[in-house]
């Protein structure tokens, strides 16, 4: 059986979660105390080399890291991931825009806004996070004001990834519900079989305001 190494406020963990949930695979859960500075430690930085969640244990004892690698993973051979070569490919560049835009962006400043953290960030910095996280959502309610999910009629990997944090903008001061596509694309996603909708707040994990260790 596979193990997810998890911390269960993180939504990047949520991917995967989900992804898991949808294709009813069985796994075991590690909970990484990654505020506590589990992450660092020599165990858990030779599965995954930056100290972050989530990662894979594979049956035969091989890892994996970083949720969209994980994702892809997981989902081959799957109605989650294309098999032509141009559809594969729109859902990888969605993938990585995701993991360049949207966690820089709405998932950093979510998760300082809901730890206290964005009082010990200057207003450059918060401003940069939102003009940033107001631009992502801007480009991915135009994509899906052509397509009912990203890249297509097919909801797949790339929908899952982006959902993670986009469903929880407003938890981030953003104004979600004014992008009336992504409303009705977080909608369709809630509405997919085995869909999982349980999130965890910041607030289980005592420790989640201090700064993650060096």
């Amino acid at each position: 059986m596979m193990t997810l190494y998890d911390y269960l406020p993180s939504q990047n963990a949520y991917k995967i979660r989900l992804l898991l949930n949808q294709l009813e695979i069985p796994y075991k859960t590690h909970i990484v105390s990654i505020f506590e500075g589990q992450g660092q430690k020599d165990e858990y930085l030779s599965i995954n080399p930056t100290g972050a969640v989530p990662a894979l244990r594979l049956t035969d004892g091989r890892t994996l890291a970083e949720s969209n690698a994980i994702l892809a993973f997981l989902a081959e051979d799957t109605q989650f991931l294309p098999d032509d070569n141009y559809h594969r490919a729109k859902i990888l560049q969605w993938l990585f825009f995701e993991g360049e835009c949207v966690q820089s962006t709405v998932a950093t400043l979510r998760h300082w806004v809901l730890t206290g953290k964005d009082h010990n960030r200057s207003k450059d910095i918060l401003d940069s996070k939102r003009i940033g996280s107001l631009k992502s959502l801007e480009i991915l309610n135009h994509e899906l004001s052509r397509n009912r999910f990203l890249g297509g009629d097919l909801y797949t990997i790339a929908d899952i990834s982006m959902f993670a944090y986009v469903h929880r903008a407003d938890e981030a001061n953003l104004p979600l519900q004014q992008y009336s596509n992504i409303v009705r694309w977080i909608n369709n996603i809630r509405s997919q079989p085995r869909f999982l909708d349980k999130v965890y707040s910041y607030s289980i994990d005592s420790h989640s305001a201090s700064e993650l260790p060096l």
